[in-house]
């Protein structure tokens, strides 16, 4: 079992004036927050010290109201059972499940709402929303069997918001067409012969949370085959959210932008949007090109959009917006004293972030019913006033600008350069500079020389049990010594770009395998850089399906299990359900995943066999937890080293 709290380093020291590795502006304007706010997240974490070991380990019961129960997992005369005589192992199941669940669900909701717009366009009863990539909506069309010939676009758009909309509510057996169009053939073949293969979405969702609830489910291998299936929801929620995004608000492409909180500018109105939905995001960036001139008549020079969180990897990955803030960063954004306006729609929305804006000018504005935060504005967002209300937001901003406090204002100095907008089709028309016939044995053909030993995606989120030890910048820099490929989407983007790994003129500043280093300098240079970046952004967590696509075409090209692929998945400061969820989806589809901190199953033995050893025999993943970051990477190339020689390739 792995100690949980860390002997050696601990994840988070108990004084809260203890900031560790962070860097000098972090810790400037975490001291203001202390002065100014009287709270920071460090303070937080430091009060809820020590955490329930019950609950760190997955063994507490809330089920039903004979409890709570909890599971003496050291065997010192506590119980064994609850008081229904579920088992650590059932306990344990089924509260993975429930996380899953909560993933998922974030996830399929996002998906819902974007198809529902796609249609209404394809109606004809939006027209502030237009079809953006005619291209792409052609190519979901083919992936789901769509006939495409002689049809209009509107056409071809109904018939996939039809499929899309019919996978999650279908009442026959088949399997969702979404989840079969998008699966590598090998993983799909062995969901068909584990039957995990969902039809109705929503109703494998109702039925994961009926067999958890109390009297129901408790063989843990049972519940772990309803988890590995909720892994596949959460996929089709993933992809079908980024493909009918980009068909509508545009495929991303290479965009050269800044990163950090010095992104926001003192002499202009500065406007957050922060969350995930580009529905919202993409109005508010269209009415701050429209209102630029009111914000210059109240004195500013102009109005800045800055971006926050997964909305900030959205906006930057399709107009170059800068990447100021990850999600544990967002009220440090406030703090600054020069943010007039943030907005924000769901997931991730801390709700501290009102309080802290109640400490100066700045207007918190809430758009969703469902994510409403006490102190803050609310102003219901619909696409069908989407233009009304992005104006409205706007205005705010603009008029809080005239109350700010110039001597409470502290923006960091130096921005960060950076280098984003790889979705798969930007890495693609990279690599067909290099082969235009066959886009994909550029990549192939590095991978087996060794230059590039293997692929890690980073994800997640910035979890300040993690971040005072900087524990994704060390992966990092581990990794790509060894000449791994790094690939990265929501708020560790954000880390990643900070620490200017995003950056192509930084390549000298850290040490790099030489194979490695060749590749990136190469195909940098064929679009006039001196070289890609040493990670790659790849976008939102919900484009984390991006990967997924990428993986689909390497596996079906070279026709070998993804599980095979010298690739590993990796959320190195693990926070959210939605974290789990994406997790489970990639060990559906036979990759191996390192998390930390520990997922909270380790006092389930059986549940933890099922994720660490005999998964591997079933779709070819594995559950890896190390919290030693340098320990995490050699991990991580150990498994990469494995998957080489079992192909025959240099190890």
């Amino acid at each position: 079992m792995v100690d949980i709290f860390l002997e050696k380093e601990k994840l988070i020291d108990e004084k809260s004036h203890d900031y560790g590795l962070l860097d000098e502006v972090s810790v400037k304007l975490i001291k203001k927050e202390e002065k100014e706010a009287h709270t920071t997240v460090f303070q937080r974490l430091a009060k809820q010290e020590p955490q329930c070991g019950f609950g760190e380990l997955g063994v507490c019961c809330r089920m039903c109201y004979m409890g709570p129960c909890r599971i003496d997992v050291f065997n010192t005369g506590g119980p064994q059972t609850g008081v229904c005589g579920a088992t650590a192992d059932t306990i344990v199941a089924r509260n993975l499940l429930r996380e899953t669940v909560g993933g998922a669900s974030s996830h399929v909701e996002h998906a819902q709402e974007i198809a529902e717009i796609l249609r209404d366009v394809a109606e004809g009863k939006l027209d502030n929303y237009k079809i953006t990539d005619k291209e792409k909506l052609i190519a979901i069309a083919k992936n789901l069997g769509i006939v495409t010939e002689n049809k209009d676009v509107r056409q071809i758009a109904l018939e996939v918001v039809e499929v899309s909309l019919n996978d999650l509510y279908k009442l026959d057996k088949t399997p969702s067409r979404w989840i079969k169009g998008y699966s590598p053939k090998s993983s799909y073949s062995k969901w068909e012969k584990l039957g995990i293969v969902p039809t109705n979405i929503w109703q494998t969702i109702t039925n994961a949370m009926h067999r958890t609830s109390m009297g129901n489910d408790a063989d843990p291998v049972n519940i772990m085959l309803a988890d590995l299936r909720m892994g596949l929801v959460d996929g089709f929620g993933l992809t079908m959210a980024t493909e009918l995004s980009d068909v509508l608000f545009g495929t991303p492409n290479l965009v050269h932008s800044y990163a950090n909180l010095a992104t926001i500018k003192e002499e202009y109105v500065n406007i957050a949007v922060h969350g995930h939905n580009p529905a919202l995001s993409e109005k508010v960036l269209e009415w701050a090109d429209k209102l630029n001139d009111q914000a210059k008549a109240v004195g500013a020079k102009g109005i800045n959009i800055i971006g926050v969180c997964c909305t900030g990897n959205e906006v930057l990955m399709r107009h170059g917006i800068p990447l100021a803030a990850n999600e544990m960063q967002a009220e440090l954004a406030l703090i600054t004293g020069a943010v007039d306006a943030m907005v924000v729609d769901f997931q991730c929305i801390w709700p501290i972030l009102g309080q802290v804006a109640s400490c100066y000018h700045t207007k918190l504005i809430t758009t969703v019913p469902y994510v409403k935060i006490p102190g803050a504005t609310h102003i219901e967002f619909s696409p069908e006033k989407a233009d009304e209300v992005a104006k409205k937001i706007v205005e705010m901003g603009i008029e809080a600008y005239q109350n700010r406090n110039p001597t409470r204002i502290f923006i960091p100095d130096h921005p960060e350069e950076i280098y984003a907008g790889f979705s798969v089709e930007a890495i693609l028309n990279i690599l067909k500079k290099v082969s235009p016939e066959d886009p994909l044995k550029p990549l192939i053909d590095n991978i087996i020389n060794g230059n590039i030993y293997g692929i890690v995606a980073i994800v997640g989120c910035p979890n300040p049990k993690t971040r005072k030890i900087l524990f994704t910048e060390r992966m990092v820099k581990e990794l790509i010594k060894h000449n791994i490929l790094v690939v990265v989407t929501g708020c560790i983007a954000h880390i990643t770009a900070q620490a200017g790994f995003m950056n192509p003129k930084k390549i000298k500043e850290f040490e790099v395998g030489e194979g490695l280093k060749a590749v990136l300098k190469a195909l940098g240079q064929q679009i006039g850089l001196e070289s890609l970046p040493l990670v790659l952004h790849m976008g939102s967590c919900v484009d984390n399906s991006r990967i997924g696509v990428l993986l689909k075409a390497i596996s079906e090209k070279l026709n070998i299990d993804v599980s095979a692929l010298p690739v590993v998945g990796s959320a190195p400061e693990l926070i959210t359900e939605k974290a789990v969820s994406i997790g489970t989806w990639v060990l559906d589809l036979g990759v191996p995943v390192h998390v930390c901190p520990p997922l909270r199953v380790q006092g389930g033995p059986q549940v933890t066999n099922i994720l660490t050893k005999d998964l591997k025999n079933l779709t070819g993943g594995e559950l890896y937890i190390e919290c030693n970051p340098e320990k995490a990477a050699k991990g991580i190339v150990e498994r990469i080293k494995n998957k080489r020689v079992a192909l025959g390739l240099k190890a």
